[in-house]
């Protein structure tokens, strides 16, 4: 059975995203290579995730990393993680999108439980999930999650988006922890 992992960035205040469209909620992140290098090697699975998302961070995703694949002046680190998201199979929950030109992308218009449901049922790449708020939402809701990886980044962000409304509460054990010089955290959690 597949496994689904939430793979978010957090602030401190527990937001995922920031509310400026502009920069894709993304203002406050810390990035730091080493964070980025230490989250990959988490995973216990040899072949790469099925990236599950909602449309409005797919449309993010889309529109980001879908144009470093053939600029040139692309700054190559920008180049690979758009390699790697485009071999990644794509699953995508939304009503209003209808067609996708971006390679290994499904689009699914159905019930997201039940759709889940059976796609973790099969044998194969675990499901991750980056973004997505109202996705997680749901499917913490039915406990369909198994793992929580957070990069926490060392910000009050004041406000945002949450991942968690009105979500029962959930126990968690830890699994790992690493901090690291740009202040950043790097949780794992499962289910207790």
């Amino acid at each position: 059975m597949r496994k689904i992992i939430v793979f978010n960035r957090i602030s401190i205040d527990g937001y995922f995203a920031s509310l400026n469209q502009e920069t894709w909620g993304m203002d406050w992140f810390i990035f730091d290579p080493e964070v980025d290098k230490a989250a990959r090697e988490l995973g216990d699975s040899k072949e790469p995730p099925l990236l599950l998302m909602g449309g409005i961070t797919y449309s993010g995703f889309e529109r980001s990393w879908v144009p470093h694949l053939t600029d040139p002046n692309s700054p190559p680190a920008m180049r690979t993680v758009a390699e790697e998201l485009t071999k990644m199979t794509k699953l995508v929950f939304s009503k209003s999108i209808k067609t996708s030109n971006w390679e290994n992308t499904r689009l699914f218009t159905g019930d997201l439980t039940d759709e889940i449901r059976k796609i973790k049922q099969d044998k194969g790449a675990d499901i991750m999930i980056m973004g997505s708020g109202s996705i997680i939402q749901q499917l913490a809701k039915v406990n369909l999650i198994d793992d929580y990886i957070f990069i926490v980044s060392p910000v009050i962000a004041g406000q945002g988006k949450t991942m968690f409304s009105n979500v029962p509460q959930i126990g968690l054990k830890l699994m790992s922890s690493q901090s690291f010089a740009s202040g950043n955290l790097l949780l794992h959690y499962t289910i207790s």
